[in-house]
């Protein structure tokens, strides 16, 4: 069966699998029209966001990219964040997040920390300047 390819209206983006949640996304080529689970033009590779596992053929993806397909938003940055070889380069961010609580919290901490250095500062700076006098 031969696929009539209209590049403006062709999409790269994921199909879901998997179960309840534990998703598993392919990465396809679809027509725009169809719906999320319709068969694809092409399968461009597979992504597990669970395991920050995937596989993805990044030469097919940039060509479709030039010919004028769209990629979506998470596709693009599966693209954009892949080695040659298709496997995602993912960093594991190092800073948590906090609450409005903790941030507030946190803030006035340094802010003590911060006035009381000050504080020290300057009373050393008074005993210098009073054992330089006497």
């Amino acid at each position: 069966m031969k696929w009539r390819v209209d590049t403006d209206m062709v999409k790269i983006r994921l199909k879901r699998l998997g179960y309840k949640k534990n998703p598993v996304y392919r990465i396809v080529v679809l027509n725009s029209t169809t719906k999320r689970e319709a068969a694809p033009i092409q399968q461009l590779g597979f992504y597990n966001p669970k395991t920050k596992e995937m596989q993805l053929d990044k030469k097919s993806a940039l060509d479709w990219i030039q010919k004028g397909a769209q990629p979506t938003q998470t596709v693009k940055f599966l693209i954009d964040n892949c080695t040659e070889e298709g496997k995602l380069n993912y960093v594991k961010k190092e800073t948590e997040k906090l609450s409005k609580k903790a941030q507030a919290k946190l803030k006035a901490e340094q802010e003590a920390a911060q006035k009381a250095a000050e504080e020290a500062a300057a009373a050393q700076k008074a005993e210098t300047t009073e054992e330089v006098s006497a």
